[in-house]
């Protein structure tokens, strides 16, 4: 079947399949809590680096989910083709914080915070659609629902605590362009996605035995959305309005003791 939950399904039954998926996603939220970990420490807003902290350690619990779920099948990670890694090609077009500015731990700017909540809004958004797909169809395999229930909560509450920070900045009076930023950075993340997604599929269509038929047919669908995307919906990514989680990424409530 060419549908999403056909293919999520085939990719999950097979085991080298499956291996490749969660490498991929294990590798991109392990350098995702890097980078937000290396921020945090360079944020002197006393408000924003402990949020940006939190983000950090999600992301490493991430990784460690994905992990977890090859371990479970008793399979080992692979390593990422560079073709698949969608938060290093995006480095390399200029988006987001360069990691050698971050290993150079200089103290970060307005407009540094201003760059990484902008690049974050863009890209969480993509991570939040992609987990909701993954809990639609994935969400109830007792071997791996659980764990992409927990990751989806979390880029939910990623998502909101961006358009709470780049509102609170905007009604701050912030200098920069913080529209213009976030339209610049979704048309390169759109395009961003497009590559990897074929490349993904490409690898997938090898590993599973996919007819040429079917591999066109899927570089067609894969075109398809991102021209939806690059005409209509790039909106989603780039519109700010109030989270319905409001301070999803403040501190945790602590549990009550018990006497």
């Amino acid at each position: 079947m060419l549908s999403p939950r056909g293919i999520l399904r085939e990719i999950h039954r097979d085991d080298e399949a499956f291996r490749l998926f969660c490498s991929i996603a294990a590798k991109g939220e392990s350098q995702g809590g890097w980078e937000n970990g290396r921020i945090a420490a360079l944020v002197s807003d006393p408000e924003l680096a402990p949020k940006i902290a939190r983000h950090g350690a999600d992301e490493d619990k991430h990784g460690r989910i994905f992990n977890a779920m090859l371990r479970r099948r008793g399979l080992d990670p692979v390593d990422v083709p560079p073709e698949t890694d969608y938060c290093m090609l995006l480095e390399r077009q200029g988006f987001g914080l360069a990691h050698d500015r971050l290993r150079r731990g200089e103290p970060m700017t307005e407009v540094d915070i201003v760059e990484y909540l902008v690049h974050s809004r863009v890209t969480e958004q993509r991570a939040a659609e992609d987990m909701r797909m993954l809990r639609r169809y994935l969400g109830d395999e007792p071997d791996i629902g659980k764990g992409i229930r927990m990751i989806c909560d979390d880029e939910e509450n990623h998502l909101a605590y961006c358009h709470e920070e780049l509102l609170r900045l905007s009604a701050r009076g912030c200098v920069t362009d913080i529209g213009h930023a976030l339209r610049r950075t979704a048309r390169a993340e759109i395009k961003v996605n497009r590559d990897v997604s074929l490349a993904v599929m490409a690898h997938m269509g090898q590993l599973l035995g996919w007819s040429r038929g079917r591999r066109l047919a899927l570089k067609v669908g894969i075109h398809a959305a991102y021209a939806y995307d690059r005409l209509w919906g790039t909106r989603r990514m780039v519109d700010l309005r109030p989270p319905k989680r409001v301070n999803a990424m403040g501190p945790r409530p602590t549990e009550p003791r018990t006497v």
